[in-house]
């Protein structure tokens, strides 16, 4: 499994808070914020739960 980069797209203003902290656990602070990540289950769970809020894409490495 390839590493995946996140990136928020939109703003977490007026996100439920559990949405908000899921951002920030992901690394994610701001709008066009990106972060790399391992392929796991935790982050897959993570990334399903704000997915309405960023973009995923592969990163070959």
């Amino acid at each position: 499994m390839s590493p995946l980069k996140v990136t928020q797209t939109k703003s977490a203003i007026g996100a439920i808070e559990r949405h908000k902290r899921t951002l920030r656990a992901l690394g994610l602070k701001h709008v066009r914020d990106s972060r790399v990540h391992r392929d796991t289950p935790q982050i897959r769970g993570m990334i399903r739960k704000v997915s309405h809020l960023i973009r995923v894409e592969e990163v070959d490495g």
